[in-house]
This record gives structure tokens, C-alpha cells and sequence, in this order.
């Protein structure tokens, strides 16, 4: 090779780096530009990330895991006439960002109870237990939690003992696994009632959720679950003095927020959001912001934790619509607590577990989430005029489960674009079970305000609880 050769190949790799070089700059200098819309740079943060937080706000999406998130997030875009895929949810400009270890201490993929546990009490315990420390006998567990009563502290009676004030939110039950593991311990989360108890468990002088929520000392609790009290237990609750009661959407807007507030506003579950009328059942955004103005003026400083627990339910019945309905539900919450809540207040942002819900094929960008799955078209460009085809002839949707109840074979019908995007239609799934599963992957926890340093990189469930504790004790 000449040395003219070689001085000219020279001079084209230091263009072509030059280029690379500019390029990239451009490509960072526009991606601070948009992230400068959504974020204050780090020099404009109102506050000290190492003090303790003088009011924690925790969030859960039950069974949103990483693939609900992505899909929730091109949902809600697309919900607003965008393509959906560049788009932020509220949580996705939080300070820090972790990954979570789901695990139970006897399960390999876990469940609402074991997993609540570990995010709101700092230790991780077996399948099915609410806040009683794990044991291979469950007869122990019994003994421990109900005859010794020796199980550890609920957050509320911690953040109680600290001199805080208490909420409590879910669009389950309230005494459904989530938000049971704020106040209660049960070894079976079965336990709703006290008609519920195993003869086992009540002849060793267990409770049942539905009673302890009633004796624990939280300030505000809102959800679902009124089958699980009797009326007798929710008058003598009602007529203590300071305590009001609700039981619709009407009487929870009209009621003081300055006493100890208990609002079930449907029998069993409260609806599905797409599903709610609002005149019977305010939305999961309404109580955030009402509990937020309701426990602030107290001055305490507060533990609020919000679930939105019909995620994961929707997901169970392998109907993806209702499942982002419910996520975006969450995110309008997430909106509200951001514009409410102080520089003072830590919001942390998570799920307790994920679903085996999939999102895949090579749908062309802005291709609707829900919808059937078209390629791009790499002559023309867009999306290529045929649906993508499996291998049985037929199209297929971008969204489906790995698991469930509406097992995908030879006699399933020929899917339509329409009646897959329908609200009650139910994706197509590989394993056939009566109900889909939870996934055992890693979940996300996004975290903002004073001490969001504290969560970052890949934890164990029961450090989220760990730190709750630390900081609610300073």
C-alpha cells in the first residue's frame, strides 16, 4: 500500500469519526433539549435528596410489570392522538430508578400478599401471608401471629408511633392483599372476614382483615369491600366519635376530610375504571387528591399508599384493555400527587409483582397497541397492507399472555383488527390455565424527592420497606 493510499484512508476515518463525533452531539444536545421539557436539571432541585422525606407517598400498580409499563405507555399516548411510543408517563421523569427482586421466601414467582409484605413492612415471607414472619408450618405462623401475637409492627402502627398520619387506597378490596399488608397480619390472605377464617385460625383467636383494619389507626381508607364487614361492625366503627363512614362517591365529596374517613364504595372490587360511573365511585386520581389535602393540613407529615389493584385482575382474566385502563387510572393518580404534594414528600412509584403478559411480533411503529399486528413496509414505507401471518395463516396481536384461559389452536377463529381492539376482548395465550399467572421477573420502582438516592440499582423487595422504615423513624 503507497503512502499516498494510506494518508488518504486516514483522512476518511478522521471524517468519519468527526462526523460520528457530530452527529452524536447533535443527538445528545436534542435529547437534553426534550428532556429539559419534563425534568429540572439536577442544580434545580428544590430538594436535599439525603434528608428525610417529612411525608412518603407510596404507590403500587398490582401486576405492573415492565411489560405493562411499555405497553401503558404507548396505550396512553396513543389515547391522546400520539404515536404512543416516544410518550412519558407522569413516573417516568422520577428522580431515580431501581429494579426489584419479587421473589417469596417459599415461591419462585410470588404473590399480592408475600410481596405487599416485603414493600411495606421490610421483610419478605411466604405465598399467601400478610405480615407474619415465614415459617415452613403454617400451624407456627398461626401461634406466632395470633396466640403470641409476635409478629412485627404494620407500617401503620409504625408510622403512628413515629406521629404520622395514616392513608390507605385501593380499588380492590381493602382488605385484598395490597392494602392489607398496611394494617393487618394473617397468615392465609384468605381471611377477609371473620367469617372467612379457617375453624383453625379462629379457634386460635385470629381475626380477620375486614376487623383489624376497623381497630387499626389510620386517619383515611378508601376502596372496595364492603361484603367483608357486617353492618354491625361498620355502625359501632361509625357512630365512635370522629369517625365518618361512606359508602358512595356523593357522601365521600360531601364528608369532612378533618376526621378519621373510611369509604367502601362497592360491595366486592370497585369497578374497573372504563367500567366506573362516577356518580357511585370517584376515580383512584379523586381519592389521591382528596386524601393528600385531607392529611397534609394535619402537619403531621403522612404515609399514603395507593394501589391500583385491578391491573393485576384484568390481567388474570387476560384482558389487556382494562389492564392499561386501570395502569392509566394510576398515572392520572401519579399527576395528582405531583402537583399536590410538597418538595418535602417522597413518591415512590412500583409494582408488587408482573403478569406473563408479552409484547412482540415487529408491529410498525404507531401500529395500535391493542390491534393485530402489521409489519413495516420496507419498499414503500409504513405499514405493510397485510396483517403479519403465524404459522397456522392466520394474524396475530402485538399483546398476548403466556398463560391463560383462551388457548390460541387450530380452531381458534380468524382475528379482526375490530374485535380485537374491542374493550372486552381477551388476548390470545399459549398455556391453557383457568387463569393467567403473575410473572417472576424484576419489577421497576421509580422514586422522586427527599432520599430517592436510596433506591437505585437491583434491590431486594424488602429493602423498599427497609428504607420506608429508616426514614419514617428519623
Amino acid at each position: 500500500m503507497t503512502l499516498k493510499i494510506r494518508q488518504f484512508q486516514s483522512l476518511l476515518s478522521l471524517l468519519f469519526l468527526t462526523s460520528i463525533f457530530s452527529v452524536s452531539g447533535c443527538q445528545l444536545e436534542n435529547a437534553s433539549k426534550v428532556n429539559s421539557a419534563n425534568t429540572l436539571p439536577l442544580n434545580e432541585v428544590k430538594y436535599d435528596s439525603d434528608s428525610a422525606p417529612k411525608n412518603i407517598i407510596i404507590f403500587i400498580g398490582d401486576g405492573m410489570g415492565i411489560s405493562t409499563i411499555t405497553a401503558g405507555r404507548i396505550f396512553d399516548g396513543q389515547s391522546k392522538g400520539l404515536k404512543g411510543e416516544a410518550h412519558s408517563l407522569a413516573f417516568e421523569d422520577f428522580d431515580t430508578l431501581a429494579l426489584i427482586k419479587t421473589y417469596n421466601t417459599n415461591a419462585q414467582v410470588p404473590d399480592s400478599a408475600g410481596t405487599a409484605t416485603a414493600i411495606l413492612s421490610g421483610y419478605k415471607t411466604n405465598i399467601g401471608a400478610v405480615n407474619v414472619r415465614p415459617n415452613e408450618s403454617v400451624t407456627k405462623m398461626v401461634v406466632e401471629s395470633c396466640v403470641l401475637k409476635n409478629s412485627p409492627p404494620t407500617l401503620t402502627e409504625r408510622a403512628k408511633t413515629a406521629g404520622l398520619s395514616v392513608g390507605i387506597i385501593s380499588t380492590a378490596r381493602i382488605t385484598h392483599a395490597t392494602p392489607a399488608a398496611m394494617y393487618g397480619h394473617s397468615v392465609d390472605r384468605g381471611w377477609e372476614a371473620d367469617a372467612d377464617l379457617d375453624p383453625r385460625a379462629a379457634k386460635a383467636r385470629c381475626k380477620g382483615l375486614a376487623s383489624q383494619l376497623l381497630e387499626a389507626p389510620f386517619d383515611i381508607s378508601l376502596g372496595g369491600g364492603r361484603e367483608k364487614f357486617t353492618p354491625e361492625q361498620l355502625i359501632a366503627w361509625d357512630v365512635k366519635p370522629g369517625h365518618i363512614y361512606v359508602k358512595d362517591a356523593a357522601g365521600f365529596r360531601n364528608a369532612p376530610k378533618d376526621k378519621t374517613l373510611l369509604g367502601l364504595f362497592t360491595p366486592s372490587h370497585m369497578s374497573y375504571e372504563a367500567d366506573r360511573d362516577n356518580a357511585l365511585e370517584p376515580s383512584l386520581a379523586e381519592m389521591t387528591g382528596v386524601a393528600i389535602d385531607a392529611l397534609t393540613p394535619r402537619d403531621t407529615g403522612y404515609v399514603l399508599m395507593v394501589e391500583a389493584g385491578r391491573v393485576d385482575h384484568a390481567h388474570h382474566d387476560t384482558n389487556a384493555f382494562r389492564a392499561l385502563t386501570d395502569m392509566q387510572a394510576l398515572n392520572e393518580a401519579v399527576k395528582i400527587a405531583k402537583e399536590k404534594a410538597g418538595d418535602d414528600t417522597l413518591i415512590l412509584v412500583t409494582a408488587d409483582h408482573s403478569h406473563v403478559f408479552t409484547m412482540g411480533g415487529y408491529p410498525v411503529r404507531g401500529n395500535p397497541i391493542l390491534g393485530l399486528v402489521r409489519n413495516p413496509d420496507p419498499e414503500e414505507g409504513g405499514a405493510a397492507k397485510e396483517y403479519a401471518k403465524a404459522n397456522d395463516g392466520k394474524p396475530y396481536t402485538t399483546l398476548g399472555y403466556h398463560n391463560g384461559p383462551n388457548v390460541r389452536d387450530a380452531n381458534s377463529p380468524v382475528l379482526t383488527d375490530n374485535s380485537v381492539q374491542a374493550a372486552d376482548f381477551r388476548q390470545q395465550s399459549a398455556v391453557g390455565l383457568s387463569d393467567e399467572t403473575h410473572g417472576g421477573e424484576d419489577v421497576a420502582l421509580f422514586a422522586t424527592g427527599p432520599s430517592a438516592n436510596r433506591f437505585s440499582g437491583v434491590m431486594e423487595q424488602n429493602e423498599i420497606g427497609e428504607i420506608i422504615g429508616e426514614l419514617i423513624a428519623k
